[in-house]
Formats: C-alpha cells, structure tokens, sequence
C-alpha cells in the first residue's frame, strides 16, 4: 500500500496542491497529514483522500477541522495521536510538538511506523525497531526545501519529494 505523507502545511495552498496532484498521479488514495495546516479553508482540498491527520501547534480550529475531515469521509481521522493500521501495518502520527510524545510512542513497541512534522525537517531512521518519518514541510520557514513523501508499507520504502 502506497501513502502519501504531509506536514507543516501552514496555509501554503500551491505547495499542498503540487503534492496532492502528485499523490493522485502515482494512485494514492490515503494520505496522512502530520499537523499544521492551519486554516480551515485548506481542509475542502483534502477531499479526495481519506485522512489520517494530527493535529499541531498552529491548528487552532481544531473542532471545526475535525468537523469538516468527517464529513467529507467517514473513515477520515483527526486527533491528536493516531493509533492504528494501514493494511495491516502498524502506524502511530503525531505533530510531535508534545515534548517526550515520540519516545513515548516508540517505547509503546506496538508500531512498525511512526510519522511526524513540527521540525520542518526530513528524517527517515529505524529506532528502536520503529521506522520513524518526518516528510518535511510544505509550507512555513525551514531549513529545508520544501518537501513530501511517499510511502510504499509493502516495499518498506520511503521516497522524498522536494518542491521545484
């Protein structure tokens, strides 16, 4: 099962628009969105896919964003942790802007993989036994190109695509 896997959004609309279109184009209809989009008007673009999406720092609405992922898809998600599986594969997402969280997920040794955002940077490393990927942010100020990625669970590959 390929995914596609967002983050720090922050508001960036043709950045997440180039990935989303990405994300069609290779087949992928679940996407996971680790926190900071920051406006609720970003949510109506998301429509297309189901979502997994945590929430962060910058995501004050976040009833309304909530609100809004159900009604699109029931089998939509937001919150502040996901706990689950993806085609039987173990996942848990987080913003990670809780101090301690991802140390804390690992240390759970129930997952396979753990996504997370806040750092605006890439990181793909196995700790632990659990692989742990930070896309990169779309939006916002980095030190990093803007960035996504893609996620094959069966293949156990990652694939980061940075913004032209």
């Amino acid at each position: 099962m390929k995914i596609g896997v967002i983050s720090d959004t922050h508001n960036n609309l043709s950045n997440m628009i180039f990935g989303l279109n990405t994300f069609q184009e290779e087949g992928i209809d679940t996407i996971i969105h680790c926190g900071d989009l920051t406006d609720l008007d970003m949510v109506a673009h998301l429509a297309e896919f189901r979502v997994i999406f945590a929430f962060g720092n910058m995501d004050y609405a976040t009833g309304a964003i909530k609100g809004r992922l159900m009604q699109m898809r029931e089998d939509n998600y937001a919150g502040m942790i996901f706990r689950g599986d993806l085609s039987g594969v173990s996942i848990a997402v987080t913003h990670s802007h809780i101090d301690g969280i991802l140390m804390e997920l690992v240390r759970e040794n129930h997952y396979q993989w753990l996504f997370h955002g806040h750092t605006h940077e890439k990181r793909d490393e196995v700790v632990q036994g659990v692989r742990i990927v930070n896309p990169g942010a779309l939006g916002g100020m980095g030190r990093e190109p803007h960035s996504f990625c893609i996620v094959d669970l069966d293949a156990e590959d990652v694939r980061f695509v940075q913004l032209p």
